[in-house]
């Protein structure tokens, strides 16, 4: 099992910068993906941003130049930059893990979310 802790949300201003982190523990072996997921009152969860071992990441299009992803395969970490945010930005941000078990089978973990409100 894998547990995911995320932090770093909170109240900004439009125009303004936050950063989430997302810190994964226990049962650790290969880990496939890692990336943030949010989801807005009324709205469907979407993929903001995520990105391989490799360091390959993929945006979300309205956030494409604004937020930035990294990750640390040491320490079993992904951070999402975020700037330039926008009241459209405001969700609840979800931290995703996928693991893989064999090359076709993969187990997918959630952090429990963190608040991202953008309000003047």
């Amino acid at each position: 099992q894998v547990q995911l802790v995320e932090s770093g949300g909170g109240l900004v201003q439009p125009g303004g910068s936050l950063t989430l982190s997302c810190a994964a523990s226990g049962t650790i072996f290969n880990i496939y993906i890692m990336g943030w997921y949010r989801q807005a009152p009324g709205k469907q969860r979407e993929l903001v941003a995520d990105i391989t071992s490799g360091g390959n990441a993929n945006y979300l299009d309205s956030v494409k130049g604004r937020f930035t992803i990294s990750r640390d395969n040491a320490k079993n970490t992904v951070d999402l930059q975020m700037n330039i945010l926008k009241p459209e930005d405001t969700a609840v941000y979800f931290c995703n893990l996928r693991q893989m078990r064999t090359s076709r089978l993969w187990d997918d973990y959630w952090g429990q979310g963190t608040q991202v409100t953008v309000s003047s």
